[in-house]
């Protein structure tokens, strides 16, 4: 085994050994008391909106990824004159400012739907990694507001401040997505050099002068977002590549390079990034007091909680956490996009809630600032079952074994205890007879299923307890695809 391939070997291990320790053991408590008294109002919310928009929507393409040279199928350059030529793509990517214009951005629509689905909070991307700007940044002209672009002189073309005044208004908290790099930036990518992969393209080590007025920018850009733009509740930080490395994790020389290799070449390298992020967080809660900061994928007290994408994790964890999830097509505007369905989508935040998660659901605006009826039609789907069943989802805890076969648990500050039926493949409505082994009511305890006033009928088993569902209900059930029972007590 040469030097090279040896490194090559040593990069993964790192990089799997980081992904296998992420969800068991990367998390340091907070100690601010203001942080962690918003971090428990936080977990109670367990529903919240997620909204990927920027000029690639006019491409329906992966956000800003084609733009970044790695060997991965999702950031191939696929639209555009001539995406064979890397350079003539960017230009033409970069020029999507001057056409993007969705007059039909209306944001108070958006957020009074999301309301009524349930959803509690919403994080929106003021800037993805491509560094376009959705808000009026001073310290850019890559930007909406820049009177290059079209959509600048519409009233709402401060669209971060539209969508912050629309959620707001609809008490829902605010959540800001920023990408810290930022692959439009001079001292990010430095036009002299060819970008190599995600991260910046020269040595920040060797380089001080210029990684420090990165570093201004991104603090300036984000102490703007949370000056400028009313209370804000959580800094949700992307591009966990951006960080302080220990020593130990930076790549060697030769990781350092662009090099190829029998295998193919490397997709990133581990670059120190000190962002000084200790620093942006003194400052940006001197902004806003008790400030949830989301550091993803950086191990660290600036991590208030972690961030599982795309997927729900097998148990119950030990810290806050949140999975973010696409509701249909991609994280950004897929035209013709299928959205998940509402039994889908109802059981997903049953599972969830039941491991002590929030759930953070993503929807993609159209270029022409438009929600798919898709995303309409699944958000009314969750607005009838909460109306029926959200006491059991706000405010609760996990209880253990948090599921039972198809029937997950949670239990709230009271004692009570709420079982979440979720009707089978095939199945149509609740059965007749529902036995549950993991826990036993009180003596005396009554249950019920929310939305209806009858007490139902149970009995002890020797393990558990089994619960009768008349047919009177079972005719006239109060929600689909999962019905809660409530126990007011158990042992």
């Amino acid at each position: 085994m040469n030097k090279l391939t040896l490194t090559f070997v040593l990069f993964l291990s790192v990089q799997l050994f980081s992904q296998a320790i992420y969800e068991d053991e990367r998390y340091v408590p907070e100690t601010d008391p203001l942080v962690l008294e918003k971090l428990e109002q936080w977990q109670d919310k367990k529903f919240g909106l997620l909204m990927h928009w920027g000029t690639y929507s006019q491409w329906g393409i992966v956000e800003s990824w084609s733009l970044c040279p790695e060997d991965y199928g999702w950031c191939q350059r696929k639209k555009g004159k001539n995406p064979s030529n890397y350079y003539d793509y960017k230009k033409e990517y970069e020029g999507l400012k001057k056409s993007f214009n969705p007059v039909k951005f209306n944001p108070s629509k958006w957020s009074k739907a999301a309301k009524a689905a349930g959803m509690k909070y919403m994080v929106f991307t003021t800037k993805h990694h491509d560094g376009f700007s959705m808000f009026d940044s001073k310290y850019t002209d890559y930007k909406v507001t820049d009177p290059d672009c079209a959509f600048s002189t519409n009233p709402k073309a401060n669209i971060t401040k539209e969508i912050f005044n629309a959620f707001r208004n609809e008490d829902l908290w605010i959540g800001a997505y920023f990408s810290k790099p930022d692959w439009n930036h001079k001292n990010y990518w430095d036009p002299y050099y060819p970008p190599f992969d995600r991260n910046v393209n020269y040595d920040p080590l060797e380089y001080p002068e210029k990684w420090q007025k990165y570093v201004d920018f991104t603090h300036n850009q984000i102490l703007e977002l949370l000056t400028d733009y009313g209370k804000v509740d959580i800094l949700w930080l992307d591009g966990g590549w951006v960080a302080k490395t220990p020593e130990e994790e930076i790549d060697s020389y030769y990781t350092r390079k662009i090099a190829k290799n029998k295998g193919g070449f490397f997709k990133n390298r581990i670059v120190n990034q000190d962002i000084k992020m200790d620093e942006l967080v003194i400052k940006a809660r001197k902004k806003q007091p008790g400030l949830i900061v989301v550091d993803r994928a950086v191990h660290g007290k600036n991590q208030n909680y972690l961030t599982p994408e795309n997927r729900v994790p097998e148990k119950t964890l030990p810290y806050p956490w949140e999975s973010c999830i696409i509701s249909g097509g991609g994280w950004s505007y897929t035209p013709d996009a299928k959205y998940m369905t509402g039994k889908q989508g109802i059981h997903m935040l049953i599972d969830v809630v039941a491991k002590g998660g929030n759930l953070l659901l993503n929807i993609a605006p159209s270029p022409e600032g438009e929600w798919q009826q898709g995303a309409y039609d699944l958000l009314s789907e969750y607005a009838d079952w909460m109306a029926v069943n959200s006491s059991a989802i706000y405010n609760s805890k996990p209880i253990a074994p948090f599921k039972e076969n198809n029937i997950c648990l949670t239990q709230n500050k009271k004692g009570n205890v709420f079982l979440f039926y979720m009707e089978k493949e095939g199945e149509a409505g609740i059965p007749a007879e529902i036995v549950i082994k993991s826990i036993t009511p009180k003596k005396g305890a009554k249950i019920t299923m929310l939305g209806s006033t009858k007490t139902l009928k149970w009995t002890l088993l020797k393990d558990g307890f089994k619960v009768k569902i008349p047919r009177s209900l079972r005719n006239n059930l109060p929600s689909k695809y999962a019905w809660t029972l409530k126990v007011d007590a158990v042992k």
